[in-house]
């Protein structure tokens, strides 16, 4: 809000006057937040644990990080919000920043980016200025502010041009996890990040348009738009993996956000250990999903109809349910599709009741708790384990993959013969422990667990690199979101497993949100015009149709091509690139990992493995090529692309992993390679 100015310092003074002022005041709630005495407000030991967690949470959240600026931009508005057009209506500054700091009078220092007051800073144009009369962008070295940027929106005389303190930020080399892009947030972004908590938004994004970045700040701005219900029923974020998950996990916590859990698929559906593999043809149809049909199947068949009369004795009266009658239970409990366990669960009382009506026909006045003891009656419940017996989703899985018989019953008319054969094991484990279970098999397993008895469902789930994921990958997602909504990020030319997602409509109707809105990034802001130039050549033989991503930056990047006759001289490439500010990645095929690293050994080059965080000290990664999905690398040496392709099970996955692999730079790609260059390059 607007606030004495002093004349007597200049204007970059002022504002580092500002920043010293907003830090004490944050160091001030924070002490206020850690001087709060609870011994007297709490009714137990329960209430006072609960209490002391939410507030040791809010501490966390007050922290000042020296190198994170506290605020990155300014609006001056030409009215007070809201008062557009009014007589005498002054407009007032506001600050913008990753987290609301006000004084000791309640007014604020910094606003929230995600606050309404905060958008024109990321909407605002030439053409549509919101009320805005000055947009100050501000620079940072490490922690102190060093440099402004101002846009004059509302004067006609100043031309729009690019802003270069955005660029800067774009650019800025990069050691350690991903970083928040709260200062650089574009308009296209800023539309995706603040719609709705009531919709579900597929995002389709080439490499460097921000789709990860815009994922998790929508989930920040939902958690602040709709913090009390977002509390209650959860929020998720899952990736493709711990290496990926491990380099953004510090994004939320930045911005403030403490309470986001983070997984991968395979976590969601640990129901049982994974000790085995799957070929790809067999990987393939058990992510189809039509699995889940063979599965619905084999759940209920263990339903079967009464062949005699339930009789219930209580004291020295006998209740009869014909056989009959207990049918139509059964039928009417089928036809609602409810889940076969809760299904199971109103039998008893169905039952119950049944006996109910005919005590009421002859006089008596049974009541709730009547009713409740006869559902527990041993006639009754040796009748419910017989017609609706009980079901372990494991159990039924192992019999699924290790019972030719029982599985051509389930899945006659939706696998054919040679898909059936294709998912047999070739030999049956004994038990569920001893069982090999692959993740596609836990996948199925979740699946039939929650036939038997329902997911709980979140508030909201963002899933990223989607393109991956089967159909019943999908479903097992979207069961956790039923009565929520997602935020789905891919990019269908970096789909590289042989079920990849051929649409993002598909993968939608899989997941259970068939009117989700699908967007698409095509502005880069990452990656350099002529890396991401380089590697679309290979788009109309891996995503034909898909818009190529249109670098935005001004700086090309350093991009080169370098025959070479042995390893040492990768070696050297990696040690060229270390020269500049930033992090390395040496990606390579994952055949030729061990090679490069004794290469780097012998060179005394140091370095770390995908999730280990970088320092400025250890500064270069060794990445195999299927686990470089997500990452990114200032600079990045890509060895031998032909063995990069080669290292697939076709041509088309292995291209698709040589796109992700020439997409990690940031500021450079050294491209190395020892024999001839896939065509597709030419």
């Amino acid at each position: 809000m607007s606030r004495p100015v002093d004349d007597s310092l200049d204007p970059l003074e002022r504002e580092r006057s500002h920043l010293a002022s907003s830090r004490a005041a944050l160091r001030a709630m924070r002490e206020d937040v850690e001087s709060l005495d609870i011994r007297d407000v709490t009714a137990n030991w329960v209430n006072a644990e609960v209490l002391t967690r939410q507030i040791d949470d809010r501490i966390k959240a007050l922290a000042d990080l020296s190198d994170t600026p506290l605020f990155f931009g300014r609006l001056d508005y030409l009215h007070a919000p809201g008062a557009e057009g009014a007589e005498g209506a002054e407009g007032e500054r506001f600050y913008i920043g990753r987290r609301h700091v006000h004084d000791a009078d309640g007014d604020p220092m910094v606003i929230d980016w995600r606050a309404p007051v905060s958008q024109p800073f990321y909407r605002a144009s030439k053409k549509d200025p919101m009320d805005i009369g000055l947009r100050r962008r501000f620079g940072y070295t490490g922690g102190d502010l060093t440099a402004y940027e101002d846009e004059h929106l509302s004067d006609p005389a100043e031309a729009a041009r690019t802003s270069r303190l955005l660029q800067q930020e774009i650019e800025r080399p990069r050691v350690g996890p991903m970083r928040d892009i709260v200062a650089t947030i574009q308009p296209e972004q800023d539309e995706i990040v603040r719609s709705g908590l009531g919709g579900t938004v597929c995002v389709q994004g080439g490499p460097g348009t921000g789709k990860t970045a815009v994922g998790l700040h929508r989930v920040a701005y939902l958690l602040y738009a709709h913090r009390e219900r977002l509390a209650r029923t959860g929020t998720l974020v899952i990736g493709p993996n711990r290496s990926f998950l491990h380099y953004i996990e510090q994004v939320l916590p930045a911005l403030g956000e403490l309470t986001v859990r983070q997984a991968t698929v395979d976590d969601l559906v640990a129901r049982v250990e994974v000790r085995g593999t799957d070929d790809a043809a067999a990987a393939v149809i058990k992510g189809d999903a039509r699995m889940a049909e063979v599965l619905r199947r084999a759940v209920y068949a263990h339903v079967s109809m009464p062949a005699e009369a339930v009789v219930v004795v209580r004291g020295s009266r006998r209740w009869r349910v014909p056989a009959y009658e207990v049918e139509e239970i059964v039928r009417e409990l089928l036809d609602r599709d409810i889940r076969y366990g809760a299904a199971r669960e109103a039998l008893p009382q169905r039952i119950a009741h049944a006996v109910l009506v005919q005590m009421e026909r002859s006089g008596e006045a049974p009541d709730d708790r009547v009713q409740d003891a006869v559902a527990r009656n041993a006639a009754v419940k040796a009748a419910v384990k017989a017609i609706w017996p009980p079901v372990d989703p494991a159990k039924l899985v192992l019999r699924l993959l290790s019972d030719a018989k029982f599985l051509a019953e389930h899945a006659d008319g939706v696998l054919d013969e040679d898909e059936q054969r294709t998912i047999l094991w070739a030999r049956p484990a004994r038990s569920v422990r001893s069982a090999k279970w692959s993740a596609a098999d836990a996948v199925l397993i979740d699946e039939a667990s929650d036939l038997v008895t329902r997911t709980a469902s979140l508030g909201h789930v963002v899933l990223d690199e989607a393109q991956d994921l089967s159909p019943m990958q999908y479903r097992a997602v979207g069961r956790r979101c039923t009565t929520g909504s997602a935020t789905v990020l891919g990019d269908l030319a970096q789909g590289t497993t042989p079920w990849a997602t051929r649409s993002w409509e598909e993968a939608l109707e899989h997941l259970g949100k068939r009117d989700g809105v699908i967007e698409e990034l095509t502005a880069g802001f990452r990656v350099p015009t002529d890396v991401i130039t380089y590697a679309s050549r290979l788009l109309p033989s891996i995503a034909p149709g898909l818009t190529p991503v249109a670098s935005i930056r001004d700086n090309p990047g350093f991009f080169e091509i370098r025959e070479v006759a042995e390893a040492a001289e990768v070696v050297a490439a990696c040690g060229e690139s270390l020269r500049h500010e930033g992090s390395v990645g040496l990606i390579a095929a994952d055949a030729r990992v061990p090679v490069l690293a004794e290469a780097l050994k012998a060179a005394g080059l140091e370095y770390l493995a995908p999730g280990e965080e970088t320092t400025r000290q250890a500064r270069l990664t060794l990445v195999p090529a299927s686990l470089a999905k997500g990452l990114e690398y200032d600079y990045v040496v890509l060895d031998e692309p032909a063995a990069v392709v080669e290292g697939e099970p076709d041509e088309r996955t292995g291209l698709r992993r040589l796109y992700v692999a020439l997409t990690r730079a940031v500021s450079g790609l050294t491209v190395t390679h020892t024999g001839a260059l896939p065509a597709q390059l030419g």
